[in-house]
């Protein structure tokens, strides 16, 4: 697997899979990107760069866990961008990531070609979403045989309850079979000080990301599934509004992994955007 270093030294890597120009993808979690696979069949069009955050996949835990700030995590991108040779990269981050890479847009807004967010989180840009967006989007599934427990979970959970996340799952799949299930294991983050970190005190600045994404000028496609409790079209749809040329799709019937989901209504509405 492909390694370089971030600016503090620590070893990051990276896979590529696909052909084509290649886009750099931003997994969420923060986790390792192998839960992405191939995004549904989007490698067949775009070459694409998984990224493993650090202390996640294949890449090194650093040496300061304040390192994991996802603000902090600019310089990694643009260290990956500069170990590819781009002058300019296209960059597709799902649900947490997304925050990641509009801080980096923010940051180099001149760098950056297209921006594809899926699913994403809004922490960096402050956009709000509260309980009852999630328990509408919740309400919705009343007729899945999983959603009393779940919903149960899910109440506690808005309540500011110690709730149970695992049961909420359900809620975050277009359809909780068995692929789904596979997939939800295999992209549980196993690094809990990563995941702490990335959203440490001083990880957002709000007012300071929107400022710089004022000066990117390129296009950026915003899509959630329909289902979507962690980032509500409602939400989505309001960040894709801050944006120059931002571009939002509701995908029917996903919920937070529309490429699961729908692989080809997912690819359908992706690929023509990097194309």
């Amino acid at each position: 697997m492909p390694t370089f270093h971030a600016p503090d030294g620590t070893l990051l890597a990276h896979r590529a899979t696909g052909s084509g120009e290649p886009v750099i993808c931003l997994p969420g979690g923060p986790t390792g990107a192998g839960y992405l696979g191939d995004l549904g069949g989007l490698a067949a069009y775009r070459r694409l760069i998984l990224h493993d955050p650090r202390g996640t996949g294949r890449s090194a835990r650093p040496e300061r866990t304040a390192s994991y700030r996802c603000d902090r995590q600019v310089g990694d991108v643009e260290a990956l961008r500069v170990h590819l040779g781009l002058a300019r990269v296209d960059l597709l981050a799902h649900s947490g990531g997304a925050n990641l890479a509009m801080q980096y847009a923010a940051r180099h807004p001149r760098r950056v070609g297209r921006l594809v967010l899926i699913g994403p989180g809004v922490r960096a840009v402050g956009v709000p979403i509260d309980g009852d967006m999630r328990r509408a989007l919740a309400l919705r599934r009343a007729g899945e045989p999983w959603f009393p427990a779940a919903f149960a979970a899910l109440e506690t959970i808005i309540d500011g309850g110690d709730g149970d996340w695992e049961a909420v799952a359900p809620f975050l799949w277009g359809r909780w079979d068995a692929e789904a299930r596979r997939h939800h294991a295999a992209g549980r983050p196993d690094n809990a000080e990563a995941v702490a970190g990335f959203a440490a005190d001083g990880a957002f600045d709000p007012a300071v990301t929107r400022a710089g994404l004022a000066g990117f000028e390129g296009p950026a496609l915003l899509l959630t599934g329909a289902f979507d409790l962690n980032s509500p079209p409602s939400a989505v749809a309001a960040c894709a509004e801050l944006f120059h040329r931002g571009t939002f799709v509701e995908q029917p019937g996903a919920g937070h992994y529309p490429w699961v989901d729908d692989p080809g209504r997912f690819v359908a509405a992706v690929a023509p955007f990097l194309l």
